[in-house]
């Protein structure tokens, strides 16, 4: 399985956030994976939430890191110097924090954490979907004798 690997430092500051995904944007364009495509935005709402995270509730510098596989998937990698687990919150209403990893749990086809060095790495991956399938024509009009599709019929 081939890997391509790109990788952004992030400074400890909430600012930061917007510089990652800009960067996130322009790697995705770089790595054949459309701007339009849902992919790239799911992927860049996973990197935000988890660079959030890392300079929020760390106070640390952080490295953004995605991975890009041959097959078509990514994943996203935040690491920082923090040696404390992330620690998934349930929001309720009107609270404006608490569903970051609700969110990267919801949108991540797998996610996870590592102690890395003196800190740890929060990681999602995201598995690129095949094509679908266009759909089979069905005949409209008279029933052809021996056929089995009514006219107007449409099979599910």
């Amino acid at each position: 399985m081939q890997v391509l690997q790109v990788q952004l430092e992030v400074g400890p500051d909430p600012a930061e956030v917007g510089r990652a995904r800009r960067w996130a944007r322009s790697r995705l364009a770089g790595s054949g994976i459309e701007a339009d495509e849902p992919l790239a935005e799911t992927l860049v709402l996973l990197i935000s939430e988890l660079v959030t995270n890392a300079v929020v509730h760390t106070g640390c510098p952080a490295v953004l890191r995605m991975l890009f596989a041959a097959e078509g998937g990514v994943r996203v990698e935040v690491a920082d110097t923090s040696d404390r687990p992330p620690r998934p919150r349930h929001a309720e209403g009107e609270d404006t924090n608490g569903r970051g990893l609700e969110l990267v749990d919801g949108l991540a086809d797998r996610w996870g954490w590592e102690p890395e060095g003196v800190g740890k790495s929060i990681w999602c991956e995201v598995d690129r979907a095949p094509a679908a399938p266009l759909p089979v024509p069905v005949p409209v009009g008279p029933v052809v004798p021996g056929g089995s599709v009514s006219p107007g019929r449409v099979r599910c």
